[in-house]
């Protein structure tokens, strides 16, 4: 039987991921800060002290919340990690960059707040619906390939769990060698015109903090030859859907990814 008795009471979480997994798992009376990019789900906003940006955060807001634990996203967090840690906070910097690494931080948080059983239940039927999406692209009769682009200036490819969702949803990433960088600033495309040489059919935008506009990337020099672009193949997936490395990724993301290539499919293969 599990307990809850040593698991942390008084959560804060820097970033949007750990907090949509605790209302998953029903611990969302733990949480006492959230990030203020936070919109998974809606009503966090809504009940939970905003405390945090992504690069910048609340200290002596975060301190005044008497957290026993803070969650955290990759190396860009290092900076506030440092300045909780010597205030005698505990903090835990997740660096999940797979969808494998995913899971993982999942499974781990779910084992911290006492839901191992909860999590690895849900964790599974996440596990199957990438299986059944992966079985439905298996059927497809060609693969798209799919620029994947997580920011406009300067043009950033795909991060690693982005590129392998498309490879799920039936798509090949147009960058596959940039997505195994976990920095953003080592999947700069300097020249754009590469992504002109590599014809996408299909591109997907989802610019973290600011809307997607496909008439703008349209109009970019000499990428009237691009397929996607003469084909009108241009989408939008919100940042919070995607970009997200936890639940929304595994589910709303790659739906949304796979409902893209199946209408692709439809009108070009």
């Amino acid at each position: 039987m599990q307990s809850n008795q040593f698991s942390p009471q008084r959560i804060v979480c820097l970033t949007e991921e750990t907090t949509e997994w605790l209302y998953l798992l029903g611990q969302e009376s733990k949480i006492v800060g959230i990030s203020g990019y936070t919109v998974r789900p809606r009503r966090a906003r809504e009940e939970k002290p905003k405390v945090s940006a992504f690069l910048s955060a609340k200290i002596d807001k975060i301190l005044a919340l008497k957290p026993d634990c803070v969650f955290g996203f990759s190396d860009l967090q290092a900076d506030i990690a440092n300045l909780l840690i010597r205030s005698g906070i505990q903090v835990t910097i997740f660096n999940q960059r797979s969808v494998d690494e995913i899971f993982s931080m999942l499974y781990q948080v779910a084992a911290m707040v006492g839901e191992v059983n909860q999590g690895e239940f849900r964790l599974n039927q996440f596990r199957e619906n990438l299986n059944t999406i992966q079985a439905a692209a298996s059927n497809f009769k060609r693969r798209p390939i799919i620029y994947f682009e997580e920011w406009d200036e300067p043009c950033i490819s795909a991060i690693r769990w982005v590129s392998e969702l498309i490879t799920f949803a039936g798509g090949d990433d147009c960058f596959p060698e940039l997505a195994i960088m976990p920095m953003g600033k080592d999947r700069i495309i300097a020249d754009d015109q590469s992504i002109v040489s590599r014809a996408p059919d299909i591109i997907i935008g989802s610019w973290c903090g600011k809307k997607f506009r496909p008439e703008k990337v349209s109009q970019r020099a000499g990428w009237e030859s691009i397929p996607a672009v003469k084909n009108n193949q241009l989408f939008e997936i919100k940042s919070a859907d995607i970009l997200q490395p936890g639940p929304a990724a595994l589910t709303d993301g790659v739906a949304q990814l796979h409902q893209i290539v199946q209408q692709w499919q439809l009108k070009h293969a």
